[in-house]
């Protein structure tokens, strides 16, 4: 049993009087033998025609689309759904696992007329024995279908690699991508072998070559994160 649910502020500074996150409840929720998908990890785009879609989804039975509302806070009506992304799946496997298909966490980025539809295969979250991966596809319409390099279909399990584990970070995933002072930037959680598979963020810069995103594995060591503050100043 899986929901994803909105809240809304009017501000996002801390110190203004309005400063407050209204619950709006859930969005939409994933039922046990009703579903074979679970509603997790959201995301959202907006396409050419300014209508909003979230993408969410789902570690076994694959990457979904749903129209939004323009409130941004509940599904479009009538309801708009799409399948984006899945992989083969040893159909012996119960419902309740992913077995060999596990495939989550999408970020939709939109460059050059394209939509770039990110996801992250594999398992997270297993310290040392994780082993996801950040994978993309590309289309011409948000709602698919998504292509990889070698022109194979997401929804047929494709998906060209974009960054995997190394020796020094066993596994890279959940990642978003955003453009800052007009460079892209792709964000994502690694697990660092030194310090036991611990969770941390990484931000690293993102070229494109031939039309698909590169980044460089080098860059996970070569820039390095400072801690700025550890929580709220305390009077002594």
């Amino acid at each position: 049993t899986s929901g994803i649910g909105v809240t809304v502020n009017e501000t996002l500074d801390p110190a203004s009087p309005n400063y407050r996150w209204v619950d709006q409840g859930i969005v939409l929720q994933s039922v046990p033998n009703r579903d074979h998908w679970n509603a997790i990890d959201p995301a959202i785009v907006e396409d050419d025609d300014g209508n909003a879609w979230m993408s969410f989804g789902s570690f076994w039975e694959g990457i979904k689309l749903v129209k939004l509302d323009p409130d941004l806070v509940r599904l479009a009506e009538p309801q708009e759904w799409h399948s984006l992304a899945k992989r083969p799946r040893n159909p012996l496997a119960a419902d309740a696992s992913a077995g060999d298909g596990a495939i989550e966490a999408p970020y939709i980025f939109k460059k050059d007329g394209w939509y770039y539809l990110f996801v992250s295969f594999d398992k997270c979250c297993r310290g040392m024995d994780s082993d996801y991966k950040i994978m993309v596809g590309r289309s011409q319409s948000v709602t698919g279908p998504y292509i990889d390099k070698d022109g194979k279909a997401m929804l047929e399990g494709g998906g060209s690699l974009v960054l995997a584990g190394t020796g020094d970070w066993v596994a890279l995933g959940h990642n978003a991508a955003y453009t800052f002072d007009g460079q892209d930037y792709l964000v994502f959680h690694a697990y660092e072998t030194a310090d036991n598979a611990l969770q941390k963020l990484r931000i690293l810069p993102m070229a494109w070559v031939d039309g698909w995103p590169v980044v460089d594995p080098a860059d996970l060591n070569r820039f390095s994160t400072e801690l700025l503050g550890s929580g709220p100043a305390k009077d002594d």
